[in-house]
């Protein structure tokens, strides 16, 4: 579940001056494509996304294994194209990205790099762990995650977090059951808690820099 309540979660996302997708509303509106680049711009925004788009036909073979990355799912011809096109958009709206953290999967640490980040922090606390976590891990991870969104990034920056859907539904529950691969869900840190800010795809992102210039 969210970490705050709706009033509070609305007066927030209107004080940001942006148009804020409550998780549990059935249709998504459109949030303003200018008011969301100019808040990111400004940063103290935390960017969680579930990684890009991947081959259905793998699976992870070897999930005990991180170092054997031909044993896991892939991502798609697609899901790269997208990814680089994430990152260009980033760039060309201005949007300073300051921590990126990733799963230790491959397939959510080659989301980042191939957006043109380098200095990528792999991290237990992002990684889906299945049924093969010790008692108390899942849990742990869980509340290290959301702990993460309640943090803000250093001042003029935005954090990056790249993840899986699983780890999201632990933190958020279980109505964000339609999160896509490659969806971007945008939070704003506030008093130790955290805000839904919007929800972007990632084919959406080129369309948000236009709207910049």
């Amino acid at each position: 579940m969210l970490a705050l309540p709706r009033r509070s979660f609305t007066t927030a996302a209107i004080a940001l001056g942006l148009l804020a997708l409550f998780p549990a509303a059935g249709a998504q509106t459109r949030v303003d494509d200018t008011a969301l680049a100019g808040a990111l711009r400004a940063g103290g925004h935390i960017i969680l996304m579930r990684h890009g788009a991947t081959n259905p036909d793998q699976e992870d073979a070897d999930p005990l294994n991180f170092d054997n990355i031909a044993g896991q799912r892939q991502l798609s011809d697609s899901g790269k194209a997208l990814a680089k096109a994430f990152g260009e958009a980033l760039r060309d709206a201005g949007v300073p990205i300051g921590k990126v953290y990733t799963s230790k999967y491959h397939r959510a640490y080659e989301t980042a790099t191939l957006a043109g980040f380098t200095d990528v922090e792999k991290t237990p606390d992002l990684t889906y762990g299945g049924h093969f976590l010790r008692p108390g891990e899942d849990g742990r991870r869980t509340e290290a995650l959301r702990a993460m969104l309640a943090t803000p990034p250093k001042p003029g920056t935005n954090t990056l977090m790249v993840t899986h859907k699983p780890n999201i539904l632990h933190v958020l529950g279980d109505d964000w059951g339609d999160v896509k691969e490659g969806e971007a869900l945008i939070f704003h840190p506030e008093n130790g808690k955290f805000v839904l800010v919007a929800r972007v795809q990632m084919a959406d992102w080129p369309r948000i820099a236009v709207a910049t210039h």
